[in-house]
């Protein structure tokens, strides 16, 4: 087989392709050999007749069409091989000469990793932080138990800091026109919880159940909607309700109702050990992250623009699918960000390169230091994950060659990084 390649660009080739009856009649015996299972041939049991046989009983073209879509495939996977690419997507293939069984030469262009050139990794170093956990985080978690098994009393006085105020609300701009999100139906919020818009809440003091309010706020330069930083916002709200807000006293019997506790102490104690697993996890994969990170910076790689549009693409499904489950649709998204759908993504197009980057960086290093995931690791994976879906789409969903792939990718991910900390960390 002649094999020759063309670089059209860092991150794009043209791979030329011609081989001869030695290569191509292993290939044409295999096409035959899926015939037999359906072709008769009288005077001999299915699958059972010689394939210089079955040749003469299938229609030509059909022979063909098998013939050449096998060839392709198996021909360019050997090319690929045999000069070290790594495809991203599907191949331009233009066939430039056939002759049936003997001779098939074509062309295939397509999108390949470029060259990686690899940081010394293994010098990288990076103190692993200690995790603490203090008797305020222990005392936040307790206030919000005490929040959460708070009583609510219904009040017939002016609302003040601590009372729960049940509102009706609507939002417009400097134009008087409603602006999208700013509006909400029976919506209970505690005056002081610092849970909404920076100047709303201190408006609601003095409020009465029943009565109507009107105030500007103006929303900060860092608000999470860019089309509604520095933004004047006049608010119309009416009191459906006021409530005092009972908090329970901190005791044993406190800690009792919390859980399976005897006491207050007991109750802190698992608290303390709770926050400091939480705290242990984020901690680790911050950690995590602040190493590939260096590696990533350190390192170069020539990327195909494929993989940063399929990258996108990801993270637009993502997003979109957490706008859903908020109420949102994309359009309304889009303007409040004040952006056109180009915007957003050339916003998110860094971050979309940083990803793919440290994913080809993290793969060429697992290449190099020859991670892989054993058949019993995968199955041990893929047996936990089942257990925890008793649905059985997803039982099937997990059954599918390419969940088994993309787990198996995960944990060889898992794996190269385990070995960057330990290098980082000795």
């Amino acid at each position: 087989m002649q094999i020759s390649k063309t670089d059209n660009s860092p991150t794009n080739v043209t791979v030329s392709i011609e081989a001869g009856a030695a290569e191509l009649a292993p290939i044409k015996n295999h096409v035959l050999s899926h015939f037999t299972r359906t072709v008769r041939v009288p005077g001999f049991r299915t699958g059972k007749a010689p394939l210089n046989l079955v040749e003469k009983h299938i229609d030509p073209q059909r022979l063909n069409e098998e013939f050449i879509e096998h060839s392709l495939n198996e021909l360019f996977r050997r090319a690929v091989d045999e000069l070290k690419l790594r495809p991203v997507g599907q191949p331009e293939i233009t066939i430039k000469k056939f002759v049936p069984y003997t001779t098939l030469g074509f062309e295939a262009k397509f999108d390949v990793v470029g060259a990686v050139k690899l940081a010394n990794y293994k010098t990288i170093k990076l103190p692993k932080p200690k995790v603490e956990v203090t008797a305020k985080d222990v005392n936040d978690v307790i206030e919000n138990l005490r929040k959460q098994s708070a009583e609510r009393q219904d009040v017939d006085r002016a609302a003040k800091g601590g009372d729960e105020v049940w509102i009706d609300f609507a939002g417009r701009d400097e134009k008087d026109e409603p602006v999208a999100g700013a509006d909400g139906k029976d919506y209970p919020l505690i005056i002081g919880s610092n849970t909404f818009i920076p100047g709303f809440e201190p408006n609601l003091i003095g409020i009465k159940a029943g009565e109507e309010k009107e105030f500007t706020v103006t929303f900060p330069k860092d608000y999470g909607v860019a089309a509604l930083q520095n933004k004047k916002v006049t608010f119309k709200v009416k009191a459906n309700k006021v409530q005092e807000v009972v908090l329970p006293k901190v005791d044993d019997e406190f800690a009792k109702k919390a859980g399976p506790f005897d006491s207050l102490k007991s109750l802190k104690e698992d608290i303390k050990m709770q926050v400091k697993s939480e705290k242990q996890y984020q901690v680790d994969r911050q950690y995590e992250n602040d190493i590939i990170k260096k590696v990533s910076d350190k390192s170069s790689v020539e990327i195909p623009e494929t993989l940063v549009e399929n990258q996108l693409m990801r993270m637009e499904e993502d997003e979109k699918q957490n706008l859903t489950y908020r109420g949102l649709t994309w359009q309304e998204h889009l303007n409040q960000e004040g952006l056109t759908e180009e915007q957003h993504r050339d916003r998110h197009r860094p971050d979309a390169e940083e990803r793919v980057k440290a994913g080809l960086i993290l793969s060429e290093i697992s290449d190099k230091e020859g991670i892989d995931v054993m058949p019993e690791e995968l199955e041990i994976r893929m047996q936990m994950l089942k257990g925890q879906y008793q649905d059985p789409q997803m039982q099937a969903q997990l059954d599918r060659p390419e969940a088994r792939q993309d787990i198996a990718a995960r944990m060889l991910t898992e794996k190269t990084i385990l070995k960057l900390v330990e290098y980082a960390s000795k």
